[in-house]
């Protein structure tokens, strides 16, 4: 099945938060209300394990911009870890290469961070990397080709190195480097891991 193409704001209100980082204001005012004319009616029965296990997966599939089989990939990855499955799985996510351009303050989104990996704009320790999901490790760097320095978003971000970094990523006019490894409680956004890896147990 090929990468959703509809609208960005129904998948945001769908889930009652924004998914994508490019709602703005108009989205924000309306993202807890479903998608529909009027919004969804109250359900009278209240959802199923199962149901609350979906949304919250399909909720961190949406954000991190993944199909089934790589995500169930990532869950499986999880699994062999250490720590809790859920704390590891996201902070797996929050390795992505596409994710670390987005946190490092280089893209407004992760769909946009992850087209500058795509075409080839992305170097890790200065080779090309242009593949979305790559891990980053502690102790590599990310900066951008030529043609990416001169996008708006890559050469203000140059200029100006956001401060809302998470504290395992430093970011100066040089790129991006991995200091240390993601904290589950960085993230940013409400998600009940325990749900995803319950979904996953079934």
């Amino acid at each position: 099945m090929g990468r959703y193409r509809g609208s960005k704001y129904k998948l945001s209100r769908r889930e009652g938060i924004d998914l994508f980082g490019t709602g703005g204001a108009p989205l924000q005012n309306r993202v807890t209300q479903p998608p529909g004319d009027h919004g969804r009616k109250p359900q009278r029965n209240r959802p199923s394990d199962f149901a609350k296990q979906l949304r919250e997966k399909q909720k961190a599939k949406r954000i991190y911009g993944m199909r089934e089989k790589p995500f169930r990939r990532f869950v499986d990855m999880a699994r062999r870890q250490p720590e809790q499955t859920g704390v590891a799985l996201f902070k797996l996510l929050e390795r992505r290469l596409d994710s670390v351009v987005f946190r490092g303050g280089f893209a407004r989104s992760r769909p946009m961070a992850r087209q500058l990996v795509n075409h080839g704009h992305v170097l890790v320790n200065g080779r090309k990397v242009d593949i979305p999901s790559f891990l980053v490790e502690p102790g590599m760097t990310i900066s951008f080709d030529r043609v990416a320095m001169k996008m708006p978003d890559v050469e203000i971000a140059l200029r100006a190195p956001t401060t809302l970094c998470p504290s395992w990523l430093s970011s100066d006019d040089d790129g991006i480097r991995m200091i240390d490894w993601p904290t589950r409680e960085e993230v940013g956004f409400p998600i009940e891991d325990n749900l995803i890896v319950e979904f996953y147990s079934r």
